[in-house]
């Protein structure tokens, strides 16, 4: 899924990755998708929602991958974090080898 900007006459894509259950995270802006199963993953987690930098994306359900942004948010998913791996690999495959269109 992509979106498109228009900034100042300019054309911008910014590749949108989702991580389960309508929710999406800008691709571009992702440092890390980890497991949440050790403990530096749990005290990050800890750490992230004491200051108040901690998105919870699960909807109720348990969190399987912790998503590390360039903003230094935590983003938790209940979706697996090899699988949102491959979906960001499909999305930023997409705005980097874009395919023809009709103009």
């Amino acid at each position: 899924m992509k979106k498109t900007n228009i900034y100042s006459g300019s054309k911008m894509e910014q590749p949108l990755l989702n991580i389960g259950f309508g929710s999406t995270v800008i691709a571009d802006r992702v440092v890390a998708i980890v497991s949440p199963n050790s403990a530096p993953m749990k005290r990050l987690k800890d750490e992230a929602k004491e200051d108040k930098r901690l998105i919870d994306a699960t909807y109720g359900r348990k969190t399987r991958s912790i998503i590390i942004m360039d903003s230094n948010h935590i983003v938790l998913s209940a979706i697996q974090s090899e699988t949102i791996s491959q979906r960001y690999i499909t999305a930023v495959k997409e705005v980097r080898e874009p395919k023809n269109e009709l103009q």
